[in-house]
């Protein structure tokens, strides 16, 4: 990818993609992680003597403009981070990123100011990548700077069509995001592990396929682990289980084996009746759950064999809980697995995204590790494919 080291901001008007997707309830940002981890590009560029457009998506609103999904509320926690004052060229069906009225005043920010657009998805056209929408927003800067680490999977139009009408770079976040990812690939040190969980083996089968010729040993956790459990004939009780990827699970095992990769699985789960705080619960065996009985987390025994397993690992990579860490009854998997991998000494740690960042917060372990992705869908299609389409625009 073109980088930053590539391209001298001074004097110029850079439209910047950055990703502020953050949760926003009653007007307020409740999770600033996003916003903060842009600043490093943000204030680079700036004291380079750049003027600043910024632009990002923020939840799922309908192809125009809707309050409740307005980026206004995110404007103010960017001027804390920043220490400046920021723009906002937003609020209304008039002013959307590609609106004429949102150029003109672009065109009139004073030099070295910050300017922060709203939603590019109450364009239309942003989400099918439409070329025409690309060309308006490329009437915004001089230069672009890709730094949606979390969007770059997505081919639309403020991600990649942007790029072919400016000059193109990566911002900091999405260089070491990239860098980082592709360590655990191309260049892993070794013993080296993978740690996943989730809801679905769907969700992570490129993954599993790619990395298993690369690792020393696989662990897999949450929900995914029963279709797995139930491929080998356990019983899960009302577990969840994808029934039409048990073929593909007993085959990965076999694939697991003929490698010689270790790749363990829960012994032991804690179960419950229905998922909610303070629900009676059993630690019962993982091959043998009762029935009316669905496994919510990995048990004592499986989150110490894991730990122990993943003890001397020199690169580790966790994507994914290892129950329904939002309740804390069904937490404790999470976070000693969590823990173990924070406590790892001189090892390569990565965290791709997701739920894992959010019980690496919880834990307050998320320092120890040695990356922290920002991009959940990213990481995994790049640890999938190796690539994303926001990389190959910039290169």
């Amino acid at each position: 990818m073109r980088t930053l080291e590539d391209f001298d901001a001074s004097g110029k008007r850079v439209l910047v993609r950055v990703d502020f997707n953050v949760p926003v309830k009653e007007g307020k940002v409740k999770d600033e992680t996003r916003v903060s981890a842009a600043i490093p590009t943000l204030k680079r560029l700036l004291e380079q003597g750049a003027t600043l457009v910024l632009f990002s998506h923020l939840g799922r609103p309908k192809g125009g403009f809707e309050e409740a999904s307005s980026l206004a509320p995110v404007a103010p926690v960017l001027e804390k981070h920043l220490g400046r004052p920021v723009t906002f060229i937003g609020g209304s069906a008039e002013l959307t990123p590609a609106s004429e009225g949102t150029l003109e005043r672009v065109r009139a920010l004073p030099e070295g100011s910050v300017a922060l657009l709203d939603n590019v998805r109450f364009e239309a056209g942003e989400e099918k990548n439409d070329e025409g929408l690309a060309q308006k927003y490329a009437r915004l800067g001089e230069a672009f700077v890709l730094d949606a680490f979390g969007s770059a999977h997505r081919a639309h139009a403020s991600v990649t069509g942007v790029a072919k009408y400016l000059p193109s770079y990566a911002g900091l976040l999405m260089e070491r995001e990239v860098s980082s990812i592709r360590r655990v690939i191309d260049n892993p040190e070794k013993p080296y592990w993978v740690v996943l969980g989730g809801a679905k083996v769907s969700d992570k089968i490129g993954v599993i396929e790619n990395l298993l010729p690369r690792v020393s040993g696989m662990v897999i956790g949450g929900a995914m682990a029963f279709t797995f459990i139930k491929a080998q004939g356990g019983k899960v009780g009302k577990s969840l289980v994808e029934d039409d990827k048990l073929g593909l699970a007993q085959e990965l095992l076999k694939k697991a084996a003929g490698l010689g990769v270790r790749l363990l699985l829960p012994s032991d789960v804690v179960a419950a009746q229905k998922i909610e705080a303070g629900a009676e619960t059993r630690v019962m065996p993982a091959h043998d759950i009762e029935e009316g009985w669905m496994g919510l987390d990995i048990g004592p025994e499986s989150a110490k064999t894991f730990a122990a397993a993943l003890q001397g690992a020199k690169t580790v990579l966790w994507n994914g809980p290892m129950g329904v860490f939002e309740v804390d009854d069904f937490a404790k998997g999470t976070l000693a697995v969590g823990e173990a991998i924070a406590g790892l000494q001189g090892a390569f740690t990565v965290i791709g995204g997701g739920d894992s960042v959010a019980a690496a917060n919880k834990l307050g372990v998320a320092e120890e590790f040695s990356h922290v992705s920002t991009g959940g869908g990213a990481s995994l299609e790049l640890l999938e494919l190796g690539t994303l389409p926001g990389i190959e625009a910039l290169s």
